[in-house]
């Protein structure tokens, strides 16, 4: 209707303009249905971004080290109780090798992921994660991500010594309702509080929401909010994929489109933060629109051959060569993007990293 097209615009002009929608805008936003009204929020996303990133892009290599975990979140191919997961542990050599070769292809970032695998988690032996931390950091000379889930405290700054510039932990859902069906027996605010942790020892931290959980239009306009209210550097959304022999197998995923809106309005009210566009929910076919949406980032670049899995799909398009940074490279060229020179990803840390000195966390 050409009055929902023009409540459109306004919120879109405001944005523009530096003005943060609110959440009831947010959710108005979040609640289009229609690809024609929602053209006019995918143009403002990428003009944001073309004002804060210019054309260039961000590429992170995964390297997802330990299948293990001792958590049993509903969600999660790789929940403890899970005997259709497939289960490995890199060696710290394999890893640095691994995070060498991504190197040299051109990421500007390595993410060390794992599940809260029990072999660190059930004696608080985090010595290990710290070395494999400062070895990659060391024999890259990247910039490295953390994603190892809730530690305590002091194993977080030891590994900002051992260089960890990033400390990711996803929220998946700001509704503590809702999170307890999904990360269950884990306590909400202990995720809140460790991204806090990580932050007070100079390390930038991600947050993230996984859409189609069974959360509202309503509850995912106040998850945004409340991760503009947070200090987080790095801001994702993905879509909740199922996973066999898991509690949600038979749960029904939403729309790549509703995806892409989550993204769109995420720029528009957090304009200046990266925002992913992942690899890991619809393999290489999912990079256009999700740059056309607004991302400023591509994740979940994975090498073939080296045994390494995904986390929403854990195999789609790794052996095949499609998650490569010269595919990804060649997917950008043809919509006008390009990968940035790593001085340019060096450079924004070092911003994000001042300007977070300035906020209280």
């Amino acid at each position: 209707m050409e009055s929902d097209r023009r409540r459109i615009r306004q919120i879109t002009d405001r944005a523009l303009a530096g003005l943060s929608p609110g959440v009831g805008e947010i959710a108005q936003l979040l609640d289009i249905t229609d690809p024609d009204d929602a053209a006019d929020v995918f143009a403002t996303a990428r003009e944001l971004r073309e004002r804060h990133f210019g054309d260039s892009v961000f590429l992170y290599g995964f390297v997802y080290f330990s299948t293990y975990c001792r958590n049993d979140c509903t969600f999660c191919l790789y929940r403890r109780d899970n005997d259709a997961s497939p289960r490995y542990r890199k060696t710290a050599d394999e890893v640095v090798r691994i995070a060498v070769e991504l190197a040299e292809s051109g990421v500007h970032l390595i993410d060390l992921t794992m599940g809260e695998d029990p072999i660190f988690f059930d004696d608080g032996h985090f010595e290990p994660l710290v070395e494999l931390t400062a070895a990659v950091k060391q024999a890259t000379g990247l910039p490295v991500m953390i994603s190892p889930g809730v530690v305590p405290n002091a194993v977080l700054a030891d590994l900002r010594s051992a260089g960890a510039d990033w400390y990711a932990c996803y929220q998946e859902t700001h509704e503590p309702e809702l999170y307890a069906t999904l990360r269950m027996g884990q306590e909400f605010d202990s995720r809140v509080e460790a991204r806090r942790a990580a932050m007070s020892f100079g390390m930038l931290a991600e947050d993230g929401l996984l859409l189609g959980v069974g959360e509202t239009v309503d509850q995912r306009a106040r998850s945004i909010a409340a991760m503009r209210e947070q200090a987080a550097q790095q801001v994702r959304v993905m879509t909740f994929v199922p996973q066999r022999g898991t509690p949600l197998e038979g749960h029904s995923s939403v729309t790549m489109f509703g995806e892409m809106l989550m993204l769109a309005v995420m720029r528009l009210v957090m304009p200046e933060r990266l925002i992913p566009a992942s690899l890991d929910v619809d393999g290489i076919r999912g990079l256009e629109p999700r740059m056309q949406a607004g991302a400023n980032v591509v994740t979940s670049i994975v090498p073939p051959d080296e045994g390494l899995a995904g986390v929403s799909q854990s195999e789609l398009d790794i052996q095949e060569g499609l998650r490569t940074v010269s595919e990804v490279s060649s997917r950008l060229a043809d919509i006008g993007l390009h990968a940035a020179v790593t001085s340019e990803y060096r450079d924004w840390i070092e911003r994000a990293r001042e300007r977070l000195g300035r906020v209280p966390v």
